[in-house]
Formats: C-alpha cells, sequence, structure tokens
C-alpha cells in the first residue's frame, strides 16, 4: 500500500472514530430499555441525613438528575418549564437529586450540600442527593457522568421517560407531548 493511500485510509478511519464518539456522548444509552419498573430509593437529603424519594407512589415524578459539573446544561429548559408551568400539575411532583458520586469537584459532599441548601432556600425546590450513583445503578440509567438527566417515574413506579444531557428544540416539544399524560 502506498504512502498515499495509507494516509487516506489513516484519515478516515480517525474521522469515523471522532464523528462515532461524538455521537455517543450526545446520549449514552440506558442499560434497561424504557419503560421498565423502578423502586423507591434510600438517599441523602441536604443535611446528610436518609430521605427516600418524595412522593414516591402518590404523583407521578418529574426527576432531575444531576451531575454538579453539568449543572446549567439545561438551564434555559428548565427556567422555561417553571415560567411557563407545562410540566406542572396536580399529578406530578418536581424534585432535583444531584450525582454527587460523577462530579470532578475536588471539594467535600457537605459543601455540595450546602450550597444547594442556598439555592432551595431561593426557589423552595426540593433537592435530596446521590452519593454513591444509586439512582443509575439501581434504576439501568448507565452512564450518567457530565449528564443532565430528566425523568418521569409513573405513580406505580415505572420509569416511562429518561433524557440525557442538552435538549434541542424538537426535543422538548417531545418532552412536553409527553409529560401532558402525567400532570
Amino acid at each position: 500500500m502506498s504512502m498515499k493511500k495509507y494516509l487516506f485510509v489513516l484519515v478516515i478511519l480517525v474521522a469515523f472514530c471522532v464523528t462515532a464518539t461524538a455521537q455517543n456522548k450526545k446520549q449514552s444509552p440506558l442499560a434497561q430499555p424504557l419503560p421498565h419498573k423502578v423502586t423507591d430509593l434510600d438517599l441523602i437529603d441536604l443535611y446528610g441525613e436518609a430521605s427516600t424519594l418524595p412522593m414516591w407512589g402518590k404523583k407521578n415524578l418529574l426527576i432531575f438528575y444531576v451531575d454538579p459539573d453539568k449543572a446549567r446544561q439545561n438551564h434555559e429548559f428548565t427556567v422555561e418549564m417553571e415560567e411557563n408551568k407545562r410540566a406542572a400539575g396536580d399529578n406530578i411532583y418536581g424534585f432535583g437529586i444531584v450525582n454527587m458520586k460523577d462530579s470532578w469537584y475536588p471539594v467535600p459532599d457537605n459543601v455540595i450540600r450546602a450550597i444547594c441548601r442556598k439555592r432551595t432556600e431561593k426557589n423552595g425546590a426540593t433537592i435530596i442527593t446521590d452519593p454513591k450513583r444509586i439512582v443509575a445503578e439501581k434504576w439501568g440509567l448507565g452512564d450518567c457522568n457530565n449528564y443532565f438527566i430528566i425523568m418521569i417515574v409513573t405513580k406505580e413506579g415505572e420509569l416511562v421517560y429518561c433524557h440525557k444531557g442538552e435538549f434541542s428544540e424538537e426535543e422538548k416539544e417531545h418532552f412536553y407531548k409527553f409529560v401532558d399524560k402525567y400532570r
């Protein structure tokens, strides 16, 4: 094989690998297909105390499972949701879970909890923490590192929606149509 052909094949191979890696990072696949049953979990509240998932079995849950490194990944979308109330309703309860295990921040968990407490004092949101990646492992979410994840769990305990990463405009509209059934 001539040197030119070798370099051409090498360039094509590298381009293919880079493209495949970028596409795979957009949204990591789930370890289990949707929908599937999930269970209530023992996590930690913002004061370091044991906590289970709020409103488990009483309401459908809209869960924001966030790697602290990517807390702003869907900021505009979450602000939009709060303002237009298209994801709010009597049958759904929204809250956040901080995926602390996947954070690269070189600070103790109690510092991250203190930062979250200050935020919840301002906006009244409910946030709990997952210091051991329990949600990802027990619910079959696959890789959750560097993702802002939005999930819907029915009051019957079925994970019916899971989106990892940034939302496109088309994905936002799909989400709004999907969440309507559970509000």
